[in-house]
């Protein structure tokens, strides 16, 4: 999974962020392990895993933010 851009995660649905995120997370766990075991090849993907979570969490805040005020 590529970087995600910040126009496609507006464009999601809370849910679809959820699950976005949910994914994130599992292979986010599966390249702590590969790294672990020596098995990683990409290294910078779990930094782009890292941030795409962090970016997709700020949307939803601000989205939410947005439906409060």
């Amino acid at each position: 999974m590529a970087e995600m851009k910040t126009a496609d995660i507006r464009a999601m649905s809370e849910d679809q962020m959820d699950d976005a995120i949910l994914s994130l997370k599992k292979e986010r766990f599966n390249l702590r392990f590969q790294r672990a075991t020596g098995q990683l090849e990409n290294t910078s993907r779990l930094r782009e895993a890292r941030r795409d979570i962090a970016r997709i969490k700020t949307i939803a805040a601000q989205k939410r933010a947005g439906k409060t005020k």
